[in-house]
Order: structure tokens, then sequence, then C-alpha cells
């Protein structure tokens, strides 16, 4: 009865089939909880209910059969394992993957002597792994990632020989890897990413003649390669970890490898010429090791390549012209290394190449016109190098291009006004070169979130679309640009002399004026320094920190609140709608704590939020006016988002109201959510990769994507944001676990380990939220928006059935789907399987409207 289509619940009425021996359920949509009833078949051998949607504990009655196999995987269960499962002594199988399981695993499971299948990953399983496992049966395949597993690996796991897989990253396991499975002629597969594992690797994983994947990614495993290599590896996944040395030139016989990860080790020497050999690699990923010396020409004859990454090393020496032959390629990055020569004119011919990062090297020479013949590119950086010469004037074809950097080089001449053209461009920097002339007219077509021609030779107006505080730094030290803001001199200062001493004359009335004004408040200021709120019995000093200009006090703030005007509560405190009384102007207030008391954790959340929301300056990024702090509370004021939170527009009982439209039905419609995605999407590329250090928010969810009276999109709340440089610095910060639930990225919740990965799961919550309707903890009864999805996607229904039917058009099915699967994209269990942000964004881009409406 599998794949049948079978709904309801599991009838009690099983239980008189005494002479079934196999039940076989599974693929079907049945709810509810396996009856107790129907575990009293004493002829039961083989029970296999996977893929449904079954719930609640698994019954302590099923230890009175006699089950050869159980399969209750991919359904909703939850509760323990029952020890009992540890008297079936003819088990031969046991998969309870995909589920909710948490507790410890019986001891008495490990004792099973027939048992040769154990798959219990992708739960929420605590504990330490029963040191008996393999000890009493001949164990295949041993499955136990993405829990919360602590302590080591069972030593002897490999003790009868027949070991194909073990299978347990994501956890919290440490320790060694037993010396056994060096021993183990069977292994086919290693997968310890993502834990606490150190020492050496048994020589004997690296020689075993059928292992086809090691992955050990993300631990601190240290040593050298061996020279003796197994030829039939297929992956090899070892990066983050702290292994040193040189490569062997024996890799060569790697013959079969496809992906080799090996980034954010110690290794160093040059790279083996017999890498060449490796005809079948797809991804060879190096960057941040100690590699010098030439990149080995034959590289670039795997034809098959999709990946190179080379970046953060000492390579020297130019790209060699064999480049043009790795017509499969898509990303190249040899960032931060000491490559010299010309940029080959050959890049030309990899028409798949959509990032190409050369930054930080020694390259000379003119930029060839053939590169921007490049058909696919979406990130172009070539910023930190020795480049002269002018732009190529025509572009071929940069159509898809949204990030170009060519800051800190020696480019010269005017600015190709094809630039201007590039309407998918967002990040644009061609500061500290020698470019001169007048800014293109045609850069008024296009307003890129960053934009940079400081410290050139340019001259003249600047577009009026740049006359805006978002892009005060753009234009510094251009001598001869004008402006009407106040970093560039004004473009009316050749007026006469009379007019230029009446305007003088008023300055100087109005500074005077300005002046006295400023000395009578601060005296009144000094008067009401104290301040009381709520009941008034602490007398308190007020800080201010401004960031922005402003015409308030912190006793404008402290005087404007009011209990009735809030808006919004979270873990960090409350948000006030308020209204300064002396000038109307309308600010969104957080009030940190009002308990004496902070803690440490809470002091640390709100400097970190001060001094990053300090330094931004984004579109679609919430400013923070200044931030007011005493000895007992802090005060963060932002600008104010009239339409508040996508969250209540999406998920209200009562939908938010435009500021402008009083109707009481108003809602979304999809154009209007796509624009809302691309614009959150903008904003955390920013934070991801265009601000230094990089930022990670930690708690994307659609309560913090804000929309102004005209929807446009803004993030806010930085308090949980953690910079990724130097994080030893503030450890406490990173081990506290923060986000919301439905939003939070499963290996986040037991790693704690907090990367751009987790930002990018979150948001792909919130774009299944725009595309679904749903909200974030409710995909259906049993499971969150994220696992609904996948199982939705995964029994191959079609997306159009998950679809939001209240917005849903035909002129818009593509669009929505597309974004359903974005969201699946960025939601995916492997953090590695999940695109960044400016991958999410190009995807948005290219589907983005130019404007959407509510309706």
């Amino acid at each position: 009865m599998t794949e049948a289509n079978l709904i309801g619940e599991i009838p009690e009425s099983f239980n008189n089939l005494s002479s079934l021996e196999l039940l076989d359920l599974s693929l079907n949509k049945l709810e509810g909880t396996i009856p107790g009833g129907m575990l009293t078949l004493k002829n039961l051998n083989y029970l296999h209910l996977f893929i449904n949607r079954l719930s609640g504990h698994i019954p302590s009655s099923i230890e009175a059969l006699n089950l050869k196999q159980i399969d209750l995987s991919d359904n909703h269960l939850t509760g323990s394992i029952p020890a009992g499962f540890g008297k079936l002594q003819n088990l031969t199988g046991l998969n309870l993957f995909w589920n909710q399981l948490s507790g410890e695993i019986p001891a008495n499971i490990s004792l099973i002597p027939t048992l040769g299948t154990f798959k219990v990953f992708s739960n929420q399983l605590s504990g330490v792994l029963p040191p008996a496992f393999g000890l009493h049966s001949e164990l295949k395949l041993f499955e136990v990632s993405e829990n919360k597993l602590s302590g080591e690996l069972p030593q002897h796991l490999c003790a009868r020989g027949a070991l194909l897989g073990v299978v347990a990253s994501n956890n919290n396991l440490s320790g060694e890897v037993p010396t056994s499975l060096g021993n183990c002629t069977s292994l086919l597969t290693i997968q310890l990413s993502n834990n606490r594992f150190s020492g050496g690797i048994p020589s004997g994983i690296w020689t075993s003649l059928d292992m086809v994947s090691v992955m050990l990614d993300g631990n601190s495993f240290s040593g050298t390669l061996s020279s003796k290599l197994a030829r039939n590896l297929s992956r090899v996944e070892i990066a983050n970890n702290k292994f040193y040395g040189p490569i062997p030139a024996e890799i060569s016989s790697w013959m079969n490898i496809s992906v080799l990860h090996a980034t954010n080790n110690n290794f160093s020497g040059p790279i083996p010429a017999g890498i060449s050999s490796l005809v079948n690699l797809v991804g060879l990923y190096l960057s941040n090791n100690r590699f010098y010396g030439p990149i080995p020409a034959g590289i670039f004859s795997l034809v098959n390549l999709t990946n190179l990454d080379v970046s953060n090393n000492r390579f020297s020496g130019p790209i060699p012209a064999g480049i043009s032959s790795l017509v499969n390629l898509v990303e190249l990055d040899v960032r931060n290394n000491m490559l010299s020569g010309s940029i080959p004119a050959g890049i030309s011919s990899l028409l798949l190449l959509s990032v190409f990062k050369a930054s930080n090297n020694l390259f000379s020479g003119e930029i060839p016109v053939e590169l921007t013949s490049l058909p696919s590119i979406y990130i172009l950086w070539l910023d930190g190098n020795q480049l002269s010469g002018q732009l190529p004037h025509d572009i071929v074809s940069w159509k898809s291009l949204f990030a170009l950097d060519l800051s800190t080089n020696h480019l010269s001449g005017p600015i190709p006004k094809a630039i201007g053209s590039l309407h998918s461009l967002v990040f644009l920097d061609l500061s500290e070169n020698q470019f001169s002339g007048e800014i293109p007219h045609e850069f008024s077509h296009f307003v890129p979130n960053t934009f940079n021609l400081s410290s050139n030779n340019l001259f003249g107006e600047i577009p009026p679309a740049f006359e805006k505080w978002e892009y005060e730094n753009s234009f510094l030290n251009n001598s001869n640009l004008c402006a009407n803001i106040e970093i560039l001199k004004s473009c009316y200062s050749k007026a006469s002399n009379s007019k230029l001493s009446t305007n003088y004359l008023v300055m100087i009335i109005s500074f005077t004026l300005t002046a006295s004004l400023v000395i009578v408040f601060l005296i009144f200021s000094m008067v009401q320094k104290y301040q009381r709120w709520d009941q008034g019995s602490n007398v308190e000093t007020w800080k201010m920190t401004s960031f922005q200009k402003f015409d308030f006090t912190e006793s404008n703030i402290l005087s404007s609140l009011a209990q009735n005007s809030l808006i919004g509560s979270g873990g960090s405190g409350k948000v006030y709608r308020t209204i300064i009384n002396h000038s109307g102007e309308v600010v969104a207030v957080k009030w940190i704590s009002n308990n004496r008391q902070l803690g440490q954790n809470l002091e640390k959340q709100f400097v970190a939020e001060v001094q990053i929301l300090g330094m931004i300056r984004h579109a679609n990024i919430v400013k923070l006016l200044c931030c007011i702090s005493s000895e007992s509370s802090k005060i963060l004021v932002y600008e104010y988002m009239e339409n508040q939170s996508l969250d209540r527009w999406l998920h209200g009982k009562k939908r938010a109201v435009s500021s402008v439209d009083s109707a009481s039905d108003i809602i979304l419609d999809w154009p209007m959510r796509l624009q809302i995605a691309i614009g959150a999407a903008r904003g955390l590329c920013y934070m991801h990769h265009d601000f230094s250090p990089p930022i990670i928010h930690r708690d994307v969810k659609s309560s913090n994507i804000l929309l102004d009276s005209e929807f446009n999109t803004k993030i806010a709340d930085f308090g949980l944001a953690k910079m990724l440089a130097k994080q030893e610095e503030d450890p406490e910060t990173m081990s506290v676990v923060v986000g919301t639930f439905g939003y939070i990225a499963p290996e986040y919740a037991y790693t704690r380990k907090a990367n751009k990965k987790i930002d990018v799961y979150s948001f792909g919550v919130v774009l299944l939220e725009l595309a679904t309707g749903r909200e974030a903890n409710r995909g259906n009864e049993h499971m969150n928006l994220a696992q609904w999805a996948w199982q939705h996607f995964g029994e191959g229904k079609s997306i159009v059935e998950a679809l939001d039917e209240e917005i849903m058009e035909e002129c818009f099915m593509e669009e929505m789907i597309t974004v359903f699967k974005l969201g699946l994209m960025c939601t995916s269990k492997a953090p590695s399987d999940r695109p960044s942000m400016r991958e999410v964004l190009l995807i948005l881009d290219r589907r983005g409207p130019h404007q959407g409406h509510a309706t």
C-alpha cells in the first residue's frame, strides 16, 4: 500500500491481521499517532511507515514484536527512542531519521546482535553515543548527523569489518577519530563535519581502496596529508581545520576526485603539477592557506572545473593563457595573492563565468575590452591592483553585472557612459584612481546601493540623484566636483561679489543666532539633566551619542515617551512610537531595559548594536539616529517606519493600514511582496559582503523587516548582530543562542556557530512567507514553514498548490514559483547547499518588477 495516496489515521483494525508479516504504508499522507494495538501482531517482521505525517510518541509496546526492520523516517514523531527497541534481537535495520525525537540513544540498541543499519540523523537527540555500537553486530551504516550528540565516537564501529559508512556531522562530538576506522577496509564514506574533533587522521582512511568520500571540515584536525592516497576518492572536504604541510605529489592518483575543499588550513608549498591529472575535478577550493609559487598551468586544462578558489595565499606569476580552456568555469577567485601580469583576454571565452574576483594582487596593464563581453558575469572585483589606462568605452554584455569594484588602481580617462546603462548594478566602486572628466549624465538612470567615486580627478556637477545623505562619502577628494550637499563646494560659488557678500552676511547672522540658541538650550539642559521615568523615584544621568543630524535632545525623547505608544516588544526591550513634543517629529524609541541590573550579556548587546549601526549608511537598513544611556537603562532612537513590519501585513489579525489609505482590507500584492524581498536582500547583502568587517544579523524575520510610508524596505533590530572579524574579542556574544522559532537554522541551534548562512536560512523562511502567506512557525499543525515547504516539495506536489491564493494571478505565477524554490534553496539543511546573499539578490533582481503596489 505504498504510494497509494492514503489519508487519515492508521486504523486500529490492523491488529486483527494476525498473520501479517509486512506492513508497508510508506509514501502516503497518513496522520495521527502510531496505534498501539497494531503492534501486537506477533508475526510482523517489517514495519515501513516512512514519509507520512505521523506524530506523537513511538509506542513502547513495539518491544513485544518480532521485527527485523523498522522504518519510521520522515514523519513528525516526538519523544524519545523506546528502550524496548533493545529487546528486538532480530532487528537488522532501524531508520528513525527526519523526525523530532529527543533524549538519549538507549544503550541496549547497540547490543542487538543482528543490527546492520542505524539511521537517526536530523533529530534532536542528545547525550553520548553508546560505546558498544559495532562490537556485537556487523554494523554497515551508522548515521547520526544533525543532532545534539556529544562525547566521542564509539571505538568499535568496524569491529566486524562490515562498516560502509559513518555519518556524524553537525553535532558536538569531540576527541580523536578511532584508529580502528583506519583499519576498516570496507569503509566507503566518513562524514564528521562541524564537530569538535581534534588530532590526526588515521592513515588508513586516506589509503582505503574503496573509500569514496572523506568529509571532515569544521573541526580541529591537524597533521599532514598522507603520501599514500586512495584512488577511488571522489570528494574530499577538509576545510576549516589545522592541517599543514604540502599537498603530496601523489595527489595525481586521485583520478576520480570531483571536489577538493581544503580552505582555511595551514597548508603550504607549491601546488604539485600532478594536479593536472585530476580530469574529473569540478570544484577546487584552496583559499586561506600558505601556498606559494605559480598556479600550475595544468589546472587550466581541467575542462570540467566549475569553481576555482585559490584566494588568500601567496601565489605569484601570471594567470596562464590556458584559462580560456575552462569553458565550464562559473566562479574564479584569486584575491589576495601576488599574481602579476595582465588580465588574460582569454577569460572572455568563459561564457558561464559569473564571479571573477582578483582583488589585491599585482596585475598591471589595461583592462581588456574582451572582458566586457562576459554574458553571465555578475561580480567583477579587480580592486587593489596596478591596472592602468582607460576603461573600455563599449560594454558588450554586462547586463547581469551587479557588483563592479575597480578601486585602488591607476585607471585614468573618462568614466564610460555605458556603465550608466547597467541597470542591474547595485555596487560600483571606482575610487582611488585617476579618472577625469565629468560624471556621465547616464548615471542618473541608476542609483546603486553602494557608489564610490572618491579620490579621483573628476569635475563638474554630480547627478541630482546622488545628492543624498547615503552618498555623502561617495565623492570625497575630487576637488573640482560640485553639488548642493555640504561635503562638496556649491555649484553656484561663482556668483557676484555683492551676492557672495550678502550670502556671507546671512550665514554669519544665522550662525550667531544659532550659537546663542544653543547656549541657552545647553543651560536649560543642564538644569533638566536628571529625568524621571514611570514613578520617577530614581534620579539618573543620561548621556546621548548621536549618529545623524536631528533637532532634539535626550530630554525631548524621555518627556515624550508614553505607555500607550507601545508598538512592539521583544527579547531585548520595548519599542515606542514617539512624537517629539516641540517639533512633532516621529521617531521609534527602543527602551532596552528598566532594570538597574542589566547584566553583562545585555551590556555587550547594546554596545555591539551602537558600534555597528552608528557606522551604517544604507537605503535598506533602518537608521539609528542616536543612543541615550544611563546607569540602568539603554535607549536607541531610530527613524520611524510608518507602515511598520512585514509581519503585520502578512499575518496580523487586522491587516496594517497604510498611512495614506484607510481601507481596512488592504493587502500586499505580489509585485509589492517581490519588491520587499529585493529590498531586504539588498540590506542583508550589504551586511554580509560590502561592509567591513561583515555583519551577521542573527535574527532575520518578517517582524524585523520594516516598511516606510512608500513601502520601501528596511531591515531593523541589529541588537543581536555580530561582527565576523575578531570573534575572539567578544566570545560571550557568540555563546548566546538567539533567534526566533521557525527562523533559526538547524545547525545554529546546537553548534552555536554564527555565520552568514544562518541569515540566509532565516531569509529563506521570509521568502516562503511571502510566497505562501503562511507564518514561519506554522507550516501546518505539526511543523514549521520550512519543514512543511520541503515536505510539500519532496512529495512531488505542485508548487502552485503551496502559493498564497489570496494574491495569486497567472501573470505572477512564474515569479512566485521562483521565490518559493529560492526559499527552499536558502533553507537547505546543509549550510554549504545554501546560496550566498549575493546569489540570492541576483536571482531576485532578475525577477524583480520596477515597482509594486498595495491593493
